[in-house]
């Protein structure tokens, strides 16, 4: 009976022992330095390098000076092969373009950068109609730019806008956060926004401070009155102070409209006062 028992338990940790390393092999553990050298540090109002080179879906060599100049632009740093984070990053970004009344290549750009050296534009086209198809837009192939490009560029980029990340050979996958960027049109960092979900307000509040607030109704001018941006959290969070700075200013809105419409209230009567004096 000891025997037994002794050789079933052995069976059971054979098994436990397999399980684990089938898992281990499933999910790679990230290297042990990963923690510290990854992340996203806010590089704000610091300067792009616009002059950097990269190749565009079709293998044409461009600059990313080509993309900026009139509109706010995100960025976004990712790569194609990535299995898991990269493909949540895109599908949050899509989502939420979807839901603004904003367009791509019409009040703002996208441009989306591999990581991966080894990737090229065929895998960039991929990538974009993919994702132009989701979008589902007409004009948006135009605004949604997804570039590859050599170690330096990608380096210069990447360091340039706070991205750390880390390769890891055991896995052969890149390490990295989450998040995306969005750019002035001269290319200067305005704002951050974390993770794989992206709210549609603090999208388009950042889109709006990065253009001047060139873009935007002035219903969203008054509303940004009322948020302050949290570059710790990278969200819009409610300030008082501001809140009451807008209420201020509709209600002196209010009550101009209130007294507009009763002065052309009362000349209208005293018109109709005078015509019946008249007869």
């Amino acid at each position: 009976m000891k025997q037994a028992a002794f050789m079933w338990m052995g069976v059971a940790l054979m098994i436990a022992t397999s399980l684990r390393a089938v898992a281990q092999l499933a999910n790679p553990s990230p290297p042990p330095n990963a923690v510290s050298e990854v992340g996203i540090d806010q590089r704000l109002d610091e300067q792009i390098p616009l002059d950097l080179e990269f190749r565009d879906e079709q293998g044409n060599d461009v600059h990313l000076s080509d993309y900026f100049g009139s509109r706010p632009v995100i960025v976004s740093l990712v790569y194609y092969r990535c299995p898991m984070l990269c493909t949540q990053v895109l599908n949050g970004m899509v989502e939420t373009f979807k839901t603004l009344s904003f367009t791509a290549g019409k009040e703002f750009e996208v441009v989306t950068v591999s990581i991966d050296p080894a990737e090229g534009p065929e895998l960039a086209r991929d990538k974009k109609e993919q994702y132009v198809k989701e979008y589902g837009r007409a004009g948006v192939a135009r605004g949604w730019h997804f570039l590859t490009g050599g170690p330096s560029s990608i380096s210069r980029l990447a360091q340039a806008v706070g991205f750390r990340y880390v390769y890891d050979p055991a896995s052969k996958q890149f390490v990295h956060g989450a998040g995306i960027m969005v750019a002035t049109p001269k290319g200067r960092l305005a704002r951050y926004l974390y993770g794989i979900e992206y709210g549609a307000r603090d999208l388009r509040f950042a889109l709006m401070e990065a253009a001047q607030n060139k873009i935007g109704s002035p219903v969203d001018r008054i509303l940004l009155l009322c948020y302050h941006y949290d570059p710790s959290t990278g969200k819009y969070g409610v300030m008082v102070s501001n809140l009451l700075k807008a209420g201020g200013i509709f209600s002196v809105l209010l009550l101009g409209g209130y007294m507009l419409v009763n002065f052309r209230r009362d000349r209208l009567r005293a018109q109709r006062g005078e015509t019946v004096r008249t007869v």
